[in-house]
């Protein structure tokens, strides 16, 4: 009798500590024996949003900043990343929308390094609903009106359903990495960053095969952070330039 009670209460906190695991909209997943960070999140119900410069025209660069930020606005940041590829003043290299405003253009053409290794992609977010769409999708898409927000990256990781045509299951560029997938439906937004490096087609697979999105984006490499207070995880490092955030509260961006 006291064996089976103490293998009862043994099994309930078992339990107990798997449903702990995951609690939140971030879990720690491990495929092909590497781990990520995945964070999930429905963009009709979470403020998802686009921060570049403060109201002085300074960039956040960190996510302290940020977080001041929206703390000062009453809202409260409960996630961020980085969110696409920037000059060293931090300007966006490709097209980035804040509030409709377009800081850049949409860069259609290819070039030099990852972010012109075409397809590349934009990740946008408009009206409750947020899409990786391909960027010339995305230019006759928002031909005539541009979304709340919107980033530009590259390369596409995954294009409907299908890997990048020109990663490499064996490339030797191993990185840790950053990116964003939305569901088919639209009504999951998947970010996701590798806590161990990776090459371009293991990370671009993850999304395909393990998160099953449609389309995937890559945000960056060596400088990916994440900011996860929830799980006291502030990453910092170099100055940032665009950061995704999503925000709980009446904060104003």
């Amino acid at each position: 009798m006291l064996l089976r009670a103490a293998l009862l209460a043994l099994s309930g906190l078992v339990l107990a500590g798997c449903t702990a695991k995951t609690e939140g909209p971030c879990e720690t997943v491990s495929f092909e024996s590497v781990p990520y960070l995945v964070c999930s999140f429905d963009p009709a119900a979470d403020d998802i949003r686009l921060f570049l410069r403060d109201e002085a025209g300074a960039p956040f660069g960190q996510f302290d900043r940020l977080a001041n930020h929206v703390a000062s606005q009453g809202g409260s940041l409960v996630f961020a990343m980085n969110a696409g590829m920037y000059h060293e003043d931090r300007r966006p290299v490709g097209l980035y929308v804040e509030e409709e405003q377009s800081e850049m253009g949409l860069v259609k053409n290819a070039g030099p390094g990852n972010f012109g290794m075409l397809p590349n992609g934009v990740f946008w977010i408009e009206d409750g609903a947020a899409g990786v769409t391909e960027t010339l999708a995305y230019a006759d898409r928002f031909a005539d009106d541009p979304p709340r927000f919107a980033t530009q990256s590259g390369p596409m990781l995954v294009v409907d359903g299908e890997l990048h045509p020109a990663l490499n299951p064996d490339g030797t560029s191993i990185r840790r990495r950053n990116g964003v997938g939305v569901s088919a439906d639209g009504r999951r937004v998947v970010f996701v960053i590798s806590d161990s490096p990776v090459n371009f087609h293991a990370f671009a697979r993850l999304f395909r095969d393990e998160l099953d999105v449609p389309n995937a984006l890559y945000l960056d490499g060596a400088v990916s952070k994440v900011y996860a207070p929830a799980l006291e995880r502030n990453e910092t490092g170099l100055d940032m330039g665009p950061i995704v955030g999503v925000v709980r509260g009446s904060g104003k961006s």
